[in-house]
């Protein structure tokens, strides 16, 4: 006989949450599918989602309380993970979080997921609005902790306004994958951005 918590015949505890996963992950992976198939955002009702995903509408409600709620987890699902930062110098830190930048703005212009979300957010104010406090302010937040870190361990002059930094940093490759999206972005593109930064930036000894 199986242990009890291996026995498939058991509904404890255990086997709860990983069904709960699976249904979530089944409607955010039906919302990708109809937004890789052309639907725009607007005509993505929650009747349509549930029937695509297999489940029913009370399914979703008791996940998200809205659409714009599941367009953010389904925005997040799309993007590649957060980096992990090494922690090693800021340089370090630095490059590794441009160059998940760089793989973002790469994967926007090859996903059609990201590509018809992007394209549809501004128009809808609350779903932008969610996006922003829910993926943009935690990765700033992220640079921020990285910036100030470099300036108390003496990496970066102690009068560097960390805030106006940050967007320095982010700004080039923010330019190059949404104003730009034809520029080219090579793959030591971080490395020349953090570079030429650091070295305008660094303590002057003596």
């Amino acid at each position: 006989m199986s242990p009890a918590g291996t026995d498939p015949r058991r509904d404890g505890p255990a086997r709860g949450r990983p069904r709960s996963e699976a249904v979530e992950r089944a409607i955010i992976e039906g919302v990708m599918e109809l937004l890789e198939d052309g639907v725009p955002l607007a005509e993505l009702s929650i009747e349509r989602i549930a029937r695509t995903a297999g489940v029913g509408k009370a399914t979703i409600y008791r996940r998200w309380s809205g659409k714009e709620q599941l367009f953010v987890d389904v925005m997040r699902a799309a993007e590649p993970p957060d980096p992990q930062l090494p922690g090693t110098s800021l340089r370090d830190d630095l490059v590794v979080l441009l160059e998940s930048l760089r793989r973002r703005g790469l994967a926007g212009r090859t996903s059609a997921i990201l590509h018809n979300v992007r394209a549809q957010m501004k128009s809808s104010p609350d779903l932008w609005a969610a996006y922003h406090d829910t993926v943009i302010v935690p990765r700033r937040r992220l640079g921020l902790e990285v910036l100030r870190r470099g300036r108390e361990t003496g990496e970066l002059r102690a009068d560097v306004d960390i805030e106006l930094l940050n967007d320095i940093v982010v700004g080039p490759l923010l330019v190059r994958t949404v104003l730009r999206p034809d520029a080219d972005l090579p793959d030591d593109l971080a490395e020349q951005v953090v570079d030429t930064l650091l070295e305008g930036l660094r303590p002057v000894s003596g």
